[in-house]
């Protein structure tokens, strides 16, 4: 079956319908582009054809590429994958160069047919790709879709012309934020910016209209028409050199040049633009066909795309439990994680009961619900009628008895053992049988409190990332008795709240802090060791960490940090091994410097809480001459900490997933996305090499740099996580 059909009327004027008949949104398959390929030929050849509508039967126009089928780009010609890659981006070039050019003699540029693309909602990617090379875009006044190109986001950029079009239809500088950045805009937006040529309410008969009045002069793109000028410049103009000047210190500034797709995006752009347009496609594809086969693209492809997609559907959900959607949802404990967790909620349509011991505290909740949509409503994003349809899904109030019908309870008091049971008790003192209780905690392990519990088969740990309307993740964690029906409740709330979840098992710090904590920590021990602390920072972000650890230890703030680590050294007690870094952290804490929200930390802070550099005093207090280490050294401790204990995570059946390894790190605490995550970055160093480095560090700094057992056993059989791992 064709992923396009063809109508006729009796003027002439062919419609080709896009519909993938077994998915929600259109997404182009390599079937899609034999059945647009054969299409396009059938109405150029035929006479009675005189003009071409491309649109979807969908409410969307297109979702994109089948990111699946880029990511088996490679094997087309195992022999010769790069052959093989450009081969297939050079077939999409000539199909949509095929509609661009109509038929016409290109010579004369006269005798081809129209092509109007009516975009009907959304249209991303190859979804835009497409009309970019239609002679008209048409999109239908619907303020809920988005058009854009947003692959630079998946590690790879628009390589079916989109690029190269896009830099001669606008200018390099305008085209930047929707190619470097990957903006989207709105129908309304997008024609203001020059993206597409019209908005309408009777898209369908507009798009009639320009093709039974469309003369030849209409059909001949810009760039193909004698004496064409790049809008904004050339590089070899001056106000063009600038131009790319700036975007090339701009790409390494942001990306820190460990973004191959970033770079590769920057020099097809420079270099098509100095070249004829069908060169320029060329030279598109041979930039698009080596990010296809860098390993950093695949991994971020498979790991931001296809694992969190997959994780998002229910890859980990148990299979034998009925839908477990939530309909009332009880939040305890109304502070900025129990107020996140209710915003979120009441947004995907949920009811909320939100909890605390007086009604103030709980109505401050719900201001804080409140002063959310306040600033959307400024941002004209939101209305004031939404914002009072939100707000009376949630009811903040002292009343326990309001938990009796509720299917879900969350509870989100302070990190005290005692507390939290006494929490539990009360509210199952009111609640159905059948409800599930989910704690939100960080460290404290799910086992031990569900024993306040009476029916741990339905007590679950759900840990939401701090700002919880930002952060995507949400690691779920099953205690030594949790059940399957309380796993599928959690997911299942999850996939409610658009966030992506993680499933893991119960132990110390879970997985993501397992991971994140020894990353701030061994950037404290360096500290300690008098190496300047700009050069561990900056080695971070050199490996395309977000934050680095004496930032992200600011964010959290410190006071947070000393109190897990007295817990975790009384927990551990000999075992427990990071006094150094604990030297550092409460030496700071004496001195009242909280982080950022005392506005003082590891860094200096302004008046309006901005920072302005690493604190003085610090480099006073342990700064050494001649201490500095080689940037690699400084590198890897900081990325060995966090992989070594995700391959730990693993062993020890903590994590039960790579895929959720990797997606969690990525959405949890930023691990450097342009690797896929920990367990793809040891898959592309190698086992081998990983294993070897680790004994280097453990001889160098200690035995928390130590080859798990996992890792070795895979170096010695030259395998890779994935392939272990993964069917």
């Amino acid at each position: 079956m064709s992923d396009f059909t063809k109508t006729l009327d009796a003027d002439g004027v062919a419609t080709l319908s896009w519909d993938c008949a077994d998915r929600p949104m259109n997404v182009m398959s390599e079937q899609g582009f034999v059945d647009l390929n054969a299409m396009v030929d059938n109405c150029i050849a035929d006479a009675a054809i005189i003009g071409v509508i491309i649109t979807s039967a969908k409410t969307d126009f297109a979702a994109g590429m089948d990111l699946a089928v880029i990511a088996k780009a490679k094997e087309i010609k195992p022999d010769n994958p790069a052959q093989g890659c450009f081969d297939m981006v050079m077939q999409v070039h000539h199909i949509l160069r095929k509609i661009e050019l109509a038929g016409m003699d290109f010579k004369t540029k006269k005798g081809g047919k129209p092509f109007v693309a009516v975009l009907p909602g959304t249209a991303l990617g190859i979804g835009l790709e497409i009309p970019l090379a239609c002679h008209h875009i048409i999109a239908t006044d619907n303020p809920k879709a988005k058009i854009g190109l947003p692959e630079i986001k998946v590690g790879i950029f628009p390589g079916a012309g989109g690029t190269t079009r896009l830099v001669r239809k606008m200018g390099a500088m305008a085209a930047s934020p929707f190619l470097l950045q990957g903006k989207l805009s709105t129908p309304s937006q997008a024609l203001t910016t020059g993206i597409i040529d019209a908005v309408s309410d009777t898209a369908l008969q507009d798009a009639k209209d320009w093709i039974m009045t469309a003369k030849d002069a209409d059909l001949v793109k810009p760039w193909d028409a004698k004496g064409y000028k790049m809008p904004g410049g050339a590089p070899y103009h001056p106000a063009g050199f600038m131009t790319f000047v700036s975007a090339s210190a701009m790409v390494n500034g942001q990306t820190m040049g460990v973004y191959p797709a970033a770079k590769a995006l920057l020099s097809a752009i420079y270099e098509g633009t100095l070249v004829p347009f069908d060169t320029a496609l060329k030279i598109e594809a041979r930039h698009f066909t080596s990010v296809l086969l860098n390993p950093s693209s695949s991994n971020m492809i498979r790991s931001l795309f296809i694992n969190k997609g997959a994780l998002e559907k229910g890859a980990v959900r148990p299979a034998d439990v009925p839908n477990q959607s939530v309909l009332k949802l009880g939040i305890m404990g109304a502070g900025m994680m129990g107020a996140g967790i209710a915003l979120v909620s009441a947004q995907a349509g949920i009811n909320v009961v939100l909890i605390d011991q007086a009604q103030e505290s709980a109505d401050k909740g719900k201001a804080y619900v409140a002063a959310y949509c306040d600033k959307g409503i400024a941002r004209k994003k939101s209305t004031a009628e939404q914002k009072e349809l939100l707000l009376a899904q949630i009811n903040s109030t002292t009343d326990y008895q309001a938990l009796a019908d509720c299917d879900l309870i969350i509870e989100a008091v302070f990190e005290d053992p005692s507390v939290k049971a006494e929490v539990t008790r009360n509210v199952e003192a009111v609640i159905r049988e059948d409800c599930i209780f989910a704690t939100n905690t960080s460290t404290l392990p799910i086992s031990a409190l569900a024993e306040a519990s009476s029916r741990p088969e339905q007590f679950i740990g759900i840990h939401f990332f701090s700002p919880v309307e930002k952060m995507l993740l949400v690691e779920i964690i099953k205690g030594k008795d949790t059940g399957d029906r309380a796993v599928a409740k959690a997911l299942d709330y999850v996939r409610q709240i658009r966030k992506t979840p993680i499933v893991v098992n119960d132990a110390r710090f879970f997985f993501a802090n397992r991971c994140i904590i020894p990353y701030i920590n061994e950037g404290i021990r360096m500290v300690k060791e008098g190496i300047e602390p700009a050069l561990i920072e900056n080695a971070a972000k050199l490996m395309g960490m977000p934050l680095g650890p004496l930032q992200l230890n600011d964010e959290t703030s410190i006071d947070l940090g000393v109190k897990i680590a007295k817990a975790t050294k009384a927990a551990m007690g000999a075992e427990y091994d990071n006094d150094q870094a604990d030297e550092v952290l409460f030496w700071l804490f004496d001195q009242g410097r909280l982080g950022r929200k005392s506005a003082a930390g590891f860094y200096e802070y302004d008046a309006w809480g901005k920072r302005v550099g690493i604190w003085q005093g610090l480099r006073d207090q342990y700064t050494k001459e001649g201490a500095d280490l080689d940037l690699l050294d400084v590198q890897h401790r900081l990325m060995f900490a966090q992989t070594l204990e995700a391959v730990r995570a693993l062993q020890e059946g903590v994590l039960m997933d790579v895929r959720e390894g990797d997606v969690g790190a990525i959405l949890g605490w930023g691990f450097a996305p342009w690797s896929g995550g920990p367990l793809s970055w040891f898959d592309m160093l190698g086992a081998g090499y990983a294993a070897a480095r680790c004994d280097e560090l453990e001889s160098a700094y200690g035995p928390r740099f130590a080859a798990p057992d996992l890792l070795r056993e895979m170096a010695e059989e030259g395998d890779a996580f994935y392939d272990r791992f993964v069917a």
